[in-house]
């Protein structure tokens, strides 16, 4: 019975395919806006996870300021010194290790290619706590670093704007008014976090900055790395106790500088992003209830148009709840098909949109199969009232309807 009632469903379908196609059209849109919208978010929320945690594992950055957002940026508070961080790398339990990191915008120029880029002050521990890894050369040693040598490592972009394809390693570039010898290339990261590029930086010694750079001492942000399986709040709480006992606050003085984890950093973006995909993905599903309401119009438009059918079936013995399942099967398929099509259309869509906004294509099994059950129970829901209003019509009444 269960064949036979779809075989007539599919037949019935066959018969009408452009006005079986359309009443479909807004269960596939449903469908395939659904999934791609939740695939592309956890992509997203994927790549924002990735783009922090590229900032360096364990670590805090601890910067300047009263606060972070607008109003809070740290210009009206004093600067760290580097005993700032040989303090806390010495006193503070469960420090792995401390980079002090000065940055200012620079012109580099080679041979008649220039480019405007970031360069990092830093000690040798920053290549480690940043998660940087070498494509080529070295990193200045502690005596270059202790002796402010005009040495440097250049990030991927800065080497592809100056370099091309000739390789960079031994050569010099002007950073503003001296010569610096690249020494060694920065392994590509990509995006980071707000749409930064993580490679458009020239890296060099702390104290070379400072004296031929920035022309002063002052240090804007200490990256502190912590040991594996250390908290991260005790270490906070550490920190910040220190630096208000060295920068002589009282207990009733806020503090003027921001100790910021970035693994709190990650969950607050990845959690903002989850609600985005979430809201995103309810307001898809509305086109779901609207393909519904489709389906059953059409399903009520073929009941009327084969009542002379459904009272010949009835006159010859067919039980109601026959007629109600063939037409309750019918629906199901075309909502089922709709889905099924959606659910391969979302599979291409997501997977050509993440790679246009570069964030991970992440199958999502789940929400595939959840979005076609789905799809099947919109049929059902909506396939019932016509297919009632088609069982319980008088075969006599039916046989008479032209």
């Amino acid at each position: 019975m269960w064949w036979n009632a779809l075989l007539l469903a599919l037949r019935a379908i066959r018969r009408n395919l452009l006005r079986s196609f359309l009443t479909i059209l807004g269960i596939v849109i449903g469908v395939s806006a659904v999934i791609t919208m939740v695939t592309l978010g956890r992509g997203a929320t994927q790549a924002v996870s990735d783009q922090i945690s590229s900032l360096g594992s364990n670590l805090l950055m601890v910067r300047p300021g009263q606060r972070m957002g607008p109003g809070g940026g740290g210009f009206g508070a004093p600067p760290f010194k580097e005993a700032d961080a040989e303090a806390i790398a010495g006193q503070i339990g469960g420090v792995r290790a401390v980079a002090p990191q000065v940055t200012s915008t620079v012109t580099v120029v080679y041979g008649a290619n220039n480019w405007s880029t970031s360069a990092s002050g830093v000690s040798a521990d920053y290549f480690d706590i940043s998660n940087w890894r070498l494509a080529g050369g070295r990193i200045f040693d502690e005596t270059e670093e202790r002796a402010g040598a005009a040495v440097c490592v250049i990030g991927a972009t800065v080497r592809r704007e100056l370099f091309g394809s000739e390789d960079p390693l031994g050569q010099s570039i002007r950073v503003k008014q001296f010569s610096c010898i690249v020494i060694g290339l920065l392994a590509a990261k990509g995006q980071g976090a707000m749409g930064m590029d993580q490679d458009d930086l020239v890296v060099m010694p702390l104290r070379t900055v400072q004296r031929r750079v920035t022309g002063n001492q002052s240090i804007r942000t200490l990256l502190v790395s912590m040991k594996d399986g250390v908290d991260s709040t005790q270490v906070q709480t550490g920190v910040t106790r220190l630096l208000r006992e060295r920068r002589k606050l009282s207990a009733a003085d806020i503090d003027n500088f921001n100790v910021l984890d970035t693994r709190q950093i990650a969950e607050a973006m990845s959690g903002t992003t989850r609600v985005m995909t979430t809201l995103l993905g309810a307001v898809a599903a509305v086109s779901l209830l609207v393909g519904g309401i489709g389906i059953m119009n059409i399903m009520l438009v073929s009941v009327t148009e084969r009542t002379r059918e459904i009272g010949l079936r009835l006159a010859i013995g067919a039980l109601e709840y026959e007629v109600l399942l063939q037409f309750l099967i019918e629906a199901v398929a075309l909502a089922s098909l709709g889905g099924l099509i959606g659910v391969l259309l979302a599979t291409v869509a997501s997977f050509v949109l993440a790679q246009v906004m570069q964030v991970p294509y992440l199958f999502q099994p789940g929400i595939n199969l959840m979005s076609f059950l789905f799809s099947a129970a919109i049929g059902v829901l909506f396939g019932y009232f016509p297919a009632r209003r088609a069982a319980r019509l008088d075969p006599i009444e039916a046989l008479r309807h032209e």
